[in-house]
């Protein structure tokens, strides 16, 4: 006998932070150029399977998952925070499905096993990565990329454990 627990849940990774379009400027230092950091990475939204979790009843109450936006990068070529990844425990034996194409993502067969269903965006580059020799001082810097957004079907499948009580041969 099995039966099928259902949940369709939105996943969206977080976005890349933007470049910074910085100049260093001091005193003593008379050339100062460019200085601007790379932005961070988005947060990726993982499906983790656990087997502490029993059902997708939690997932049913919270469709909605989003992952953090990566810091923007700074001055003094400082480099965004990357986000922290958004980690969904799931129980063993998922299924993972796109909900617009139908196709299979991932299948979550042991304890511990991670999936990233929604990669985060890249971080923008900084305007020190635009220098050349024609062009010192560039003025431009990337924005992050978006993080992808999805839908998903999650699909639980358990065998119901069925046990005989009485005497051996008793029917």
């Amino acid at each position: 006998k099995m039966f099928v627990d259902k949940a369709t849940i939105k996943v969206a990774a977080g976005h890349g932070g933007a470049g910074s379009c910085s100049f260093r400027r001091e005193m003593f230092v008379p050339y100062g150029g460019p200085d601007g950091g790379d932005g961070g990475k988005g947060g990726d939204v993982i499906l983790k399977a656990s087997s502490n979790e029993r059902s997708l009843v939690d997932l049913k109450f919270q469709p909605n998952w989003r992952a953090k936006r990566g810091g923007d990068g700074a001055g003094q070529k400082m480099h965004g925070k990357n986000a922290d990844d958004c980690i969904i425990k799931v129980p063993v034996g998922t299924i993972v499905f796109d909900s617009e194409t139908d196709e299979l993502i991932c299948d979550m067969k042991e304890d511990g096993q991670e999936c990233i269903v929604a990669k985060g965006g890249r971080g923008g580059l900084g305007n020190v990565h635009f220098v050349s020799s024609v062009n010192q001082a560039p003025r431009k810097c990337q924005p992050g990329t978006d993080g992808e957004e999805k839908t998903l079907d999650l699909e639980l499948k358990t065998v119901a454990e069925v046990g005989l009580v009485g005497y051996p041969n008793a029917g």
